[in-house]
């Protein structure tokens, strides 16, 4: 372990790098996705498990926060307002996935039953309550916001053009309006992980632990990710291969 407290241009580099090689826009199941591969059952069935993955973040959310000290204002306010996006904005963030959802075919009460759910799902919702509720706030804030969250943006942002492409799913915007929201909203929440990290990690050990919990979050993202594949859409295309990207004359 490194026993020198890394300055911050070089832990930030660190923490990004820990996700090197697992990023779940990488997987098996996002690249059918961005390539227009996967039809809506397979939707149906990636909302249902990413129901159970994000749906409990709320309340791993209100565990960071009283396990934050007071003198810590700027994180705590940050997992508040974050709190308050997924659970009292005008649209809940999970309304919005079931709404998505809906229009895959499947239903609210299909979708919010964990029985429904993959043992992986709920693996890594496990791992997020573990890890809210036994880590230093620094440590949590890296794996489950910048490991986990900030991930987001660039996942959806070949996902989501795939979606309301006529050409390929056809969706309306309005049916995929939890895409469009977390581009955007997830790369704020993820750059200010990234700088409570940054500021509250401040011993070489908390550094540390902050790298791996980073390189664990995206490891089990990205298994979650390729065990989607694994589950559902590899019964119906067989095992994934990357097509090539066709030469210009």
């Amino acid at each position: 372990m490194n026993d020198l407290l890394l300055p911050p241009s070089e832990f930030r580099v660190a923490l990004e790098e820990a996700m090197t090689g697992t990023m779940a826009k990488d997987a098996s199941f996002s690249r059918a996705w961005a390539t227009g591969k996967l039809e809506r059952h397979h939707f149906a069935k990636w909302a249902t498990n990413h129901y159970h993955y994000v749906g409990p973040f709320g309340d791993m959310l209100g565990i960071m926060y009283a396990k934050t000290p007071d003198w810590a204002r700027d994180a705590k306010d940050f997992l508040l307002q974050n709190l308050y996006e997924e659970e009292l904005s005008d649209d809940r963030h999970t309304d919005l996935l079931i709404r998505f959802a809906e229009a895959c075919g499947t239903t609210r009460q299909e979708i919010v039953d964990r029985t429904n759910a993959m043992p992986f799902t709920l693996g890594i919702q496990g791992w997020q309550y573990k890890i809210s509720m036994e880590e230093h706030f620094a440590v949590s804030t890296a794996a489950t916001i910048v490991g986990l969250e900030s991930q987001v943006p660039s996942i959806y942002r070949t996902q989501y053009p795939a979606l309301i492409d006529p050409d390929l799913y056809g969706f309306s915007e309005w049916e995929c309006e939890f895409f469009d929201l977390h581009i955007t909203s997830d790369e704020v929440h993820g750059e200010r992980g990234y700088q409570i990290v940054l500021k509250y990690a401040d011993t070489p050990e908390l550094q540390q632990r902050c790298i791996a919990a980073v390189r664990e979050a995206a490891n089990m993202r990205f298994t979650y990710t390729k065990n989607l594949y694994e589950t559902y859409v590899k019964p119906d295309l067989g095992e994934w291969v990357e097509e090539p990207i066709a030469a210009f004359a």
